[in-house]
């Protein structure tokens, strides 16, 4: 009887010290895709600063572009006020398109297109684009690794069991995939 003591003994401690690592693995993956996540919400915070200053560029050339230069203002609120990835993602599609329709302004005015501070704004809006793109790859990746081992045996047990969810994919609209085409 001792012996298959010491072995039952053995088990469990083999299968708590496997719940233990798995347990913390997936917890250190959660605080990694959150980690990420706080990533392009600074990137986006910086896009969100931008936007004022370039409706207000664009405004004192072509004011009568009313809706549009409002489309950006409504669009750049949405993403200010979203909550989570999946409503963060739909803000940034009205974001991007309405950032399309602004930059499409500067082709109907030559000035506009010419002033300094319009151009260094749209290169620190492309620079942002960027980081937002690459931010998001992180995010994605992080993602990826932990939703996967959620899902797969025998780590969907302990997923199960301390109810750690899917993490939703920061992705764009087909249509939207694009940044914002800058005219220079």
């Amino acid at each position: 009887m001792g012996i298959g003591l010491a072995v039952l003994a053995g088990v469990v401690l083999i299968v708590g010290i496997w719940l233990w690592v798995t347990y913390n693995a997936f917890v250190r993956r959660r605080v990694e895709v959150r980690n990420a996540y706080s990533g392009i919400d600074v990137q986006l915070k910086r896009r969100y600063d931008l936007i004022p200053n370039l409706v207000s560029t664009v405004k004192a050339y072509a004011a009568h572009e009313r809706e549009v230069l409002e489309a950006v203002v409504r669009a750049r609120q949405a993403g200010i006020d979203a909550q989570g990835a999946e409503e963060q993602v739909r803000a940034e599609n009205l974001i991007t398109g309405a950032l399309r329709q602004l930059f499409a302004l500067s082709e109907a005015y030559p000035d506009l297109k010419a002033n300094q501070n319009f151009l260094e704004l749209q290169e620190a809006l492309e620079e942002t684009e960027d980081q937002i793109a690459a931010s998001r790859r992180i995010y994605n990746a992080n993602v990826a690794d932990y939703n996967q081992g959620i899902q797969m045996f025998p780590g969907m047990l302990v997923a199960g069991w301390f109810d750690f969810g899917k993490e939703p994919f920061f992705e764009m609209e087909e249509g939207e995939r694009a940044a914002p085409t800058i005219a220079t």
